[in-house]
Parts: C-alpha cells; sequence; structure tokens
C-alpha cells in the first residue's frame, strides 16, 4: 500500500481504474448470452457444468423444498437470530421509501396524477459457489417484497457437487423467496433476461456480481431492466489526525478481501496518521485468512493520499465518487453537507462499512466505478414504475388549447394542432 501526495499523477490512474480485456470478455459474454436465448436451459446446463462442474438438469434445476429444510437443519441458531434482526432493520428502513399513488385536481377542474406500481415479477441475483453471501438475498429481495412485487425468483450458482449453500437458502426462505434456480453467471442473468422453458422472463434483474454478471446485464438491458452495472467494491475513508488507526487500517482491509480489484483508500491531511495506518495495515494482516487477496489489492487499487487539507480530501473524494465513503473526522456531520457523490456514507469512527453490509437497514447494492455521480442504491423504488395521469376538464382544455396549438404548429406537427383544434369548433 503506497503513501501517495494528492499532486502525484499516479493518483489518477488509482482513483479510475479500467479492466484491460473488457472487450474480450464482452466477446465471450455475449456468446454465452446468445447461447442460451437461443437453446434455452440446454444452454444453461452446458456452461453450469463448464463453468461451475455441477451437473445440473430439469430434474434439480430449481431448489426443492427438502433442500430448504434440510438447509435449515445446516445452520447454527445465532446465524438464525442475527439474519432475523438484519431482516428487520432492513425492511424498516426500506418501508419509510415507499411512496403511493396520488391525484391531485386544480382551479380548473383538471386533474393530474401518477399510478405507482410494482413490477410484476424480478429477477434477483446473488453471488454463490464457494462462498456464502446471504446479505445479498436481504439487500434483493426486502426492498422488492415492500415494493409489492408479486413474484421474485433468485438465481445462485451452485456448488460443484450441485448443492446450495445453506445459509443463502435459509435467507431466501426467510425473506419469503422460493424460487430459487442452481445457475450463475452470464448465463443466469441471460436465463432471466430472455427466459427459458424451466426459467419464465422477468421484468428487471437486480444484484451485484463479477465482471461476466455486468456485461451480461449490459447485453440484456432494454429487453428487461437492469438495477446498475456495478463493478469491485470501493471504499474511501476520509480522516484526519483524531482518527482511530486501528479502526481505519480495519475498514481498509474489509473492503480488500472483497476482490482482487477492491479499492481501498485513505484520504488525509496527516502524515502521521497515514503513517500509523500503514503499520496498522501490516500488523492486521497478519491474522487474517484472505491475506493474499488482500495484499495484492492493495499493492494495485490502495493508496493513502496526503492532502493538503480536508477539504481537498472532500474534492478528491467527489471525483471518485466512491461506493462506500467513511468519515472518520472531528465533527462529521459538520461534513456530510459537502458530500456530493457517494453510494452510501458512514458517520463518525462507530459507522465501520459492514454495519451498512449486513444490519444497519440502507441497502448494500450501491453503484461503483464513480457511477455514484448518477445512479443510486437499490431502494424500493428500483421495484416500481409510475405512469402518469391527465384528466381535463372542458374549461382547463379551453384555457390551454391556445398555447397547445401555438406549440405543435412551431414545432410543424399539423396533427397534434389539430387533435386541439377540432375540440374547439361547435
Amino acid at each position: 500500500m503506497k503513501i501517495l501526495s494528492s499532486r502525484d499523477p499516479a493518483v489518477d490512474s488509482i482513483l479510475f481504474k479500467t479492466i484491460a480485456n473488457v472487450k474480450e470478455i464482452e466477446a465471450r459474454v455475449r456468446e454465452i448470452v446468445q447461447a442460451v436465448r437461443q437453446r434455452g436451459d440446454e444452454a444453461v446446463f452446458e456452461y453450469t457444468e463448464k463453468f461451475d462442474r455441477a451437473r445440473i438438469g430439469l430434474d434439480n434445476f430449481r431448489v426443492s423444498r427438502t433442500e430448504i429444510e434440510n438447509a435449515y437443519a445446516a445452520v447454527d441458531v445465532e446465524f438464525r437470530q442475527a439474519l432475523a434482526a438484519a431482516i428487520s432493520n432492513i425492511r424498516d428502513f426500506h418501508q419509510k421509501q415507499k411512496q403511493h399513488s396520488w391525484m391531485e385536481p386544480d382551479a380548473l377542474g383538471n386533474i393530474l396524477g401518477q399510478i405507482s406500481r410494482p413490477l410484476r415479477r424480478v429477477g434477483i441475483y446473488v453471488p454463490g459457489g464457494t462462498a456464502a453471501y446471504p446479505s445479498s438475498v436481504l439487500m434483493n429481495a426486502l426492498p422488492a417484497q415492500v415494493a409489492g412485487v408479486e413474484e421474485i425468483a433468485m438465481v445462485t450458482p451452485p456448488a460443484a457437487d450441485g448443492s446450495m449453500n445453506p445459509y443463502t437458502l435459509v435467507a431466501a426462505d426467510a425473506c419469503g423467496v422460493s424460487e430459487i434456480y442452481k445457475v450463475g453467471g452470464a448465463q443466469a442473468i441471460a436465463a432471466l433476461g430472455y427466459g427459458t422453458p424451466s426459467l419464465p422472463k422477468v421484468d428487471k434483474i437486480t444484484g451485484p456480481g463479477n465482471i461476466y454478471v455486468t456485461i451480461a446485464k449490459k447485453l440484456v438491458y432494454g429487453e428487461v431492466d437492469i438495477d446498475m452495472l456495478a463493478g469491485p467494491s470501493e471504499v474511501l475513508v476520509i480522516a484526519d489526525a483524531s482518527a482511530n488507526p486501528r479502526y481505519v487500517a480495519a475498514d481498509l482491509l474489509s473492503q480488500a478481501e472483497h476482490d482482487l480489484m477492491a479499492s481501498a483508500l485513505l484520504v488525509t491531511p496527516s502524515r502521521d496518521l497515514a503513517q500509523a495506518v500503514l503499520a496498522e495495515v501490516e500488523k492486521q494482516l497478519a491474522n487474517l485468512s484472505r491475506r493474499a487477496i488482500m495484499e495484492k489489492a492493495l499493492a494495485d487499487y490502495g493508496a493513502i493520499i496526503l492532502t493538503e487539507n480536508l477539504e481537498e480530501a472532500m474534492t478528491i473524494a467527489n471525483r471518485f465518487a466512491p461506493e462506500h465513503l467513511e468519515l472518520m473526522v472531528e465533527n462529521p456531520f459538520a461534513w456530510l453537507g459537502k458530500v456530493r457523490n457517494a453510494g452510501a456514507v458512514f458517520v463518525g469512527g462507530f459507522s465501520p462499512e459492514p454495519i451498512g453490509d449486513y444490519y444497519a437497514g440502507p441497502n448494500h447494492i450501491l453503484p461503483t466505478g464513480g457511477t455514484a455521480r448518477f445512479y443510486s442504491p437499490v431502494t424500493v423504488d428500483t421495484f416500481v414504475k409510475k405512469t402518469s395521469v391527465i384528466a381535463y376538464s372542458e374549461a382547463g382544455f379551453q384555457s390551454a388549447a391556445p398555447k397547445v396549438i401555438k406549440l405543435a404548429t412551431v414545432e410543424g406537427l399539423d396533427a397534434h394542432a389539430n387533435s386541439v383544434k377540432v375540440r374547439l369548433e361547435p
């Protein structure tokens, strides 16, 4: 992990990383997506065996109730209790986001409004295979349920023996998701996007995945909607001399363990803090199981950036638009209003990013790669579509007609103008 001046040209290469072979990957993903579109289940099963080494067929493609019941027997009571508490917090937070249809009359008797309806069927992607991500189940399924989505189809990769992670299955069942399929990767996205005989098409796909999943979502967009194009995970910590270096180091490492391309950045005006955090990173690394992944991520995409002051640190953060932004400074709420671009903000020394990942309530499916400049986290709105309502009275029409005719005429759309004119004739 490097200590760099904010003026160092290397800072931009760390902040705005690129994937060198993205075109090559996109070509491979396009081939998978087209195969699934053309050959349906057959292609899904072929790619699942090729990439996950799992022999999946019509008889075991969809997770059975017996498999879910067996999963409950495999998980401990403490996990189920923690899961229930997290579900309660996440559901409560998303309930506050729910919007309702509305209608409003004006003085002329015109009625304008908006109908808010949930999507009928959505697909949620949950990373899996050798790892367990029950938290991703909660962050996808609960806002969809709060929105009122009727059908939720979950896809997640199986283990090589065709089994599913019990923690993921229990999380899905606890959220009321019973339609679960053993498929991951680009083939899962294609199946959701185009449908197969065994997996009906959805209206929208949500959930994070690797670069193959992300590109597949990009390719099916338009056929269905998607939540966002997510990339490797990121954290940027703004800290001053008051910050605890142990806390800062631990939070950087918690993000670096995600994958080899995860970004973990500290931006600070304090050289003493920078040196202390660097020492703490080395100390804590020695006791962590995913050390090799973290060391590679920190070497390639980690850095401590020294700034002149906190104002410059905030400028860098807003340029980077991080997925996770931590404010470990004196009076952090005084700086919160200066945050323009971030997926989620963690305020103060006792709000580490994992609190948001698992428990606090806000969604952990967040924009990455600078897209927090224009994307939002997954919310209840992700699973809702809106329809406008226009109901003009005769008096309202008479008042508006000349203006509408003028605007249509300027645009050269005579038929538009005529549609209004005929209603003015006796």
